[in-house]
């Protein structure tokens, strides 16, 4: 099974702490869904022989987008490659675009999970993150997802806010759990660079972010989910069980998966690609010139990346995977984790190295020290 994934690269407004590619401007928005719909056209060929049991239209903001046109892609979709019958389709989509009238279509056309951005339910903290919703419309948008009968829900939170405090940060937990929702992801706030949060940090314009603050939010948010029956399968993911994202799993599990659209990546045999990040560049060269850029993984790639991935997870990094590569591998991944499980960070348990539940918040360090460069 494989994954599909669609970058829709329109936003209302940049907030302040996302580095991910989007424009505001939806000047070129038809000219782009025809680019990705030529763009499914010219991937098929290569792609027909493999089964899709999710499609994701991440973004961005792919709420933004005339229902038709998230439609249209769909069905080239299914015209094009073979999509397993009962496939977790999700879209992403800012609570303020939730509508009633819009989620009962989306339900019509086959949308059958939505992830939506939450982050906060307080509108002050919404506010300095200069988001387009309030808290009102982010437990409206869930209400009207649960009446038409979508239950395969994600909510994204924000944990480290500045000004968030401990009893702040439970209620939003609290409320999400009153409202039934059965996967959350929750993400600490980074100051990524080239962002307004960065400048404004820079110029003293917003407070800088606390990573103790950060670490303790996390593990309020650990204990409480825990108690709740939400497991932790990802670092940053909560899932009652049996709601697992089907299709960020598959990332996980370095499964194939095809990325259609402006800065979107694939992977398959070893080869990974990804599409210029330029909404005019791609329109432009989707007929005439190569719009993508592509890497044979070596060995080392291939190590790193099940490290990265691997670790990440409930289920750890499989050794017999890493004797796969070669025994130097084997060697090398046996001698740099004894320091981490005697530290009590890693531990090694059937054959797979984990994370310890006191390592999550550190373990993208831990990743790092292992990676061969």
């Amino acid at each position: 099974m494989a994954g599909i994934y669609i970058h829709i690269p329109f936003c209302n407004q940049a907030c302040h702490y996302c580095n991910f590619h989007f424009s505001t401007s939806l000047k070129h928005k038809d000219r782009l869904i025809e680019a990705i719909l030529k763009e499914i056209d010219q991937r098929a060929p290569l792609w027909k022989d493999l089964e899709y049991n999710t499609i994701y239209f991440g973004g961005g903001t792919p709420s933004l987008l005339p229902v038709s046109d998230i439609e249209k892609i769909k069905e080239k979709l299914y015209g094009s490659f073979k999509i397993a019958l009962k496939a977790e389709i999700t879209l992403e989509a800012n609570p303020d675009d939730l509508t009633a009238e819009k989620i009962n279509i989306y339900k019509r056309i086959g949308i059958n999970r939505l992830s939506i951005g939450i982050q906060s339910f307080y509108d002050e903290d919404l506010k300095n993150l200069n988001r387009t919703h309030n808290g009102q419309q982010a437990e409206t948008a869930i209400i009207n997802a649960q009446n038409a009968g979508i239950y395969n829900i994600s909510v994204d939170l924000i944990y480290g806010i500045p000004g968030l405090s401990h009893k702040k940060w439970l209620n939003n937990i609290d409320k999400v759990i009153k409202m039934k929702i059965p996967h959350i992801s929750a993400y600490a706030l980074t100051v990524e660079p080239k962002t307004a949060l960065e400048y404004k940090i820079k110029k003293g314009l917003y407070p800088r972010v606390s990573d103790e603050q950060a670490e303790e939010q996390f593990i309020i948010l650990k204990k409480k989910l825990s108690k709740e029956n939400y497991e932790q399968y990802e670092i940053s993911n909560f899932a009652l069980k049996g709601w697992e994202s089907k299709h960020n799993s598959s990332y996980w599990q370095n499964k194939a998966y095809l990325g259609i659209g402006p800065s979107a990546h694939s992977y398959k045999n070893n080869i990974r690609r990804w599409n210029v990040a330029n909404n005019q560049h791609y329109i432009k060269k989707i007929n005439t010139e190569q719009f993508y850029e592509t890497e044979l993984l070596t060995p080392n790639d291939r190590f790193n990346e099940m490290i990265m991935t691997g670790l990440r997870t409930k289920t750890g990094v499989n050794i017999n995977q890493i004797q796969e590569l070669g025994k130097n591998y084997y060697q090398y991944i046996i001698k740099e984790t004894k320091r981490h499980i005697s530290n009590g960070n890693l531990i090694i348990e059937k054959n797979y190295i984990k994370a310890t539940e006191n390592s999550l918040f550190i373990i993208e360090n831990i990743i790092r020290e292992l990676f061969i460069i």
